[in-house]
């Protein structure tokens, strides 16, 4: 672990860069750049400073940004072909670029002593959290970022290189239209693996507000899109633009229940045979637009699939205002195909050479028809995965996904076919630092957050130090042997391969069979029973007949009663062995018990009995200061009728606008309508918490879980059970209000109190007020205001 005390002070990291060669881990910092061994943690990291003057720290201040972003984010680390490494910082709202030496660890500078800078537009981001993606390619820069000071153009181009061949995309929604950019990969073509002589590529994943989608509100979409290495533009039409751009969209639903997620927020390339560039696949990590809670998933694409939706029909974006044109005829040689043999033996060497019928379909067309889909391995609701790294186990037998959370947490997750095992939640940086970067070396994964860096092992059995964390990655090629895990050559057996590992182990709770966890719980509680389930199949309870239950997609809401006490089962559907039918998987166990009384429970009833006559009390005050004000109002009223009349209203109005109370008065009760009646309604949500200090590794029995109330708790974290930095613990929540609904608790009223509605005059009152008012309405009728009809507004035909 390194940190901020071990960094030298040096925070905001946002960009890791990997010598594989040597070990060492370069890192851009809000102005600096660090150089830390990752072979000797112990050893002192290298620090270079790069900051920005203060003439134009005033300068950016001067145009209306913050003191804090007025500092130089080093956002882009690359190394070029040369051994240097290409810096790029925001520095201040400027973007500039500098080169580093390795050798020496320092910037070059120019003769004067001046760092040797060049502008940085196009290649690095203004603002320092601007999405924002690059990639190195042959020692030449691609990016995809923003090109102003507003953040307002959006640009996916080539931004070193010859200045002749420095193209980007067209400035056309049809092409970008808002996009929040994530990740970009260059596939290179072996000559062993590419006999058709095919262009190398480039890909670059973002979201994007779809223009083919007129509804409502700005829907997001998914994309990867598509541009040729050796695209230098058009001669005439798209000239210094992308001749090869397409773009798709990427779908990641889950077919049975029809959820799709929508947002891409980040993606993990991993090519299993280097030699082989159609072993390429692509780790999205999603969310929802349309979710409010929150919600992660994962979801695989395949460079064959990708090229082959690329290959396919275009998508017709040009409408007239009331149908559809027809399609226009693809064109030949197809548009954004990229060169090859064939191509260039038809005389194509260049695509300057390309016919402007091509290159204006492509302008026209960048979209394509149909769409690059993918069902979820994994979907976690309450927790948001913010970055995923991917390790393959041997032989291919499966994957493990290494997640970084929102809340300094890494999970292990194992991926065999189609069935997905939560296998690790290990705790590494406090929770309120979010990871943000996760880089596999060696078998080793460098987990950093903004302001902390840690070491952790990534790949091996021995990762898994509890004979039951062991059992659930058997489909990973694990066994428990008699202290350790280990890899083990053994096929595993037909069947559930995980269910026969945990039979060998000590303790019976495995992924299959949890531990009947008893709670001990009062009536007219309200819980919340949590199934934690990571894989998109729908899961079901088995509880009580007669019971008040609603379930939270894996999680069930119980209201406790006489009926509602017994075992509560969550079962939930997996991939069976054929990876066709669906096998069934319980998955959490309770039973609930009604808990004795206590010392606690009668402390608690005397404090209800206190505040009960505190209660009574403060009314039988309220009652007798309201019968004095009464009288108090009635005396006046009297009074107020036998004084002389100097208004100029009728004597029925006289008697209120002589009062203090006037019609702008918002003390006035006597001019509030029936028809607004103020009701007390509650609802507010007080949220209890019954900690479980279990985890996953170690024997198991039945526990009983203490009903320690925490007010106002909404999360809540479990302490590591084994030791090993595992954290698989439970929350149950109760809660008085769930969901923000309203309860209405029926309370008793003496004789002659209040009424229902809080805003009704008392009958004493009444009488003495009833005249005044019905005066003050024949008065205020003899307005022209008052009389004239509500104006009306003008019918306006919709243009929906």
């Amino acid at each position: 672990m390194l940190g901020p005390e071990r960094l030298r002070g040096v925070a905001n990291f946002s960009t890791f860069l990997l010598d594989g060669s040597s070990g060492m881990l370069f890192i851009g910092a809000k102005d600096a750049i660090l150089a830390v061994d990752t072979n000797n943690l112990n050893r002192a990291p290298h620090v270079i400073t790069w900051d920005v003057p203060e003439e134009r720290r005033k300068s950016c201040k001067g145009k209306g940004k913050t003191e804090e972003d007025c500092n130089n984010y080093i956002r882009l680390l690359e190394f070029l072909d040369d051994g240097r490494i290409y810096v790029c910082g925001t520095y201040a709202f400027d973007p500039q670029c500098a080169f580093l030496n390795r050798s020496s660890f320092s910037l070059e500078q120019r003769e004067e002593g001046e760092i040797k800078m060049e502008t940085g537009k196009g290649k690095c981001p203004f603002e320092p959290s601007q999405h924002y993606t690059a990639v190195m390619a042959g020692g030449i820069l691609y990016t995809a970022a923003t090109s102003n000071f507003l953040g307002t153009m959006f640009d996916i181009s080539r931004a070193t290189g010859p200045e002749q061949e420095r193209i980007r995309t067209e400035r056309s929604i049809n092409w970008l239209n808002d996009p929040e950019f994530v990740s970009s990969s260059f596939i290179s073509q072996t000559e062993t693996a590419n006999p058709l002589g095919d262009d190398d590529k480039l890909y670059f994943f973002f979201t994007e507000v779809a223009k083919e989608y007129e509804l409502y509100t700005k829907v997001k979409v998914p994309r990867v899109a598509r541009v040729c290495k050796s695209d230098v533009g058009g001669m005439k039409t798209l000239q210094r633009r992308w001749t090869t751009f397409l773009k798709a969209q990427l779908v990641c639903e889950d077919r049975p229940s029809s959820q799709r997620y929508n947002v891409l927020t980040d993606v993990f390339t991993l090519r299993s045979n280097p030699a082989d560039p159609a072993t390429t696949h692509f780790y999205g990590l999603f969310t929802s637009q349309w979710e409010n809670e929150e919600l992660s998933a994962v979801c695989v694409f395949s460079l064959s699939d990708i090229n082959k939706v690329m290959d396919g029909p275009f998508k017709e974006l040009k409408k007239t205002c009331e149908n559809w044109i027809n399609p226009e005829p693809v064109p030949t040689p197809r548009p954004g195909q990229c060169l090859n043999s064939a191509l260039r033996a038809e005389g194509f060497e260049s695509s300057l050479k390309l016919p402007d019928k091509v290159l204006t379909f492509m302008r026209d067309h960048p979209l394509m028809e149909n769409s690059v889909a993918s069902a979820p391995l994994l979907v976690r609701r309450g927790v948001t995965y913010t970055k995923v790294a991917v390790t393959l186990a041997k032989e291919g037998r499966g994957a493990v996904l290494h997640l970084g959370t929102d809340r300094g947490e890494l999970h292990r997750v194992a991926v065999v076919g189609q069935n997905t095992t939560l296998l690790q939640e290990i705790p590494l940086f406090p929770a309120n630092q979010s990871i943000n970067n996760i880089v596999l070396h060696q078998g080793q994964a460098l987990v950093g957050t903004p302001v902390s860096l840690a070491r952790v092992r990534a790949e091996g059995c021995g990762l898994y130090t509890s004979c039951e964390v062991c059992a659930r990655a058997r489909g990973l090629g694990c066994e428990w042997g008699t202290e350790e895990c280990g890899w083990t050559l053994s096929e595993p057996g037909p069947g559930d391969m995980v269910e026969e590992a945990l039979k060998k182990c000590v303790s019976r709770e495995g992924r299959c069979k949890p531990a009947v966890r008893e709670l001990h719980v009062s009536l007219g509680l309200r819980l919340l029973l949590p199934c934690v389930q990571v894989s998109p199949r729908p899961c079901a309870w088995t509880h009580p007949p007669q019971r008040h239950t609603r379930q939270h997609h894996s999680h069930l809401e119980v209201t406790v009663s006489e009926e509602s006490l017994g075992k509560y089962v969550c079962t939930c559907q997996e991939a069976g062995p054929d990876l066709q039918e669906p096998t069934s998987c319980p998955r959490a166990a309770y039973q609930l018990v009604v808990e004795g009384p206590s010392v606690g429970g009668a402390v608690a009833t005397a404090g209800v009995r206190h505040l009960l006559a505190l209660y009574i009390l403060c009314f039988s005050a309220g009652v007798a200061l309201g019968a004095f004000l009464l009288h108090f109002l009635s005396r006046r009223g009297a009074v107020a009728r036998h004084l002389p009349n100097h208004s100029l209203s009728s004597e029925k109005g006289r008697e209120l606008l002589g009062s203090s109370a006037t019609p702008q008065s918002p003390s006035s009760a006597s001019l509030l309508s029936d028809t607004f009646a103020l009701s007390e309604k509650r609802n507010g949500t007080a949220m209890t918490s019954l900690h479980s200090t279990q985890g996953n590794g170690g024997p198991h029995g039945n526990h009983s879980y203490s009903s320690n109330l925490i007010s106002n708790s909404s999360n809540v974290s479990s302490n590591p059970g084994n030791g090993h930095g595992d954290q698989l613990s439970t929350d149950i929540l109760s809660a008085d209000f769930l969901d923000g609904r309203t309860v209405e608790r029926e309370t008793g009223r003496p004789e002659g109190g209040e009424r229902e509605t809080g805003d009704e005059v008392d009958e004493g009152l009444g009488e003495g007020l009833g005249d005044s008012m019905r005066g003050l309405e024949e008065e205020l009728a003899k307005f022209p205001h008052f009389k004239l009809p509500a104006p009306l507004a003008k019918c306006e035909e919709s243009s929906i």
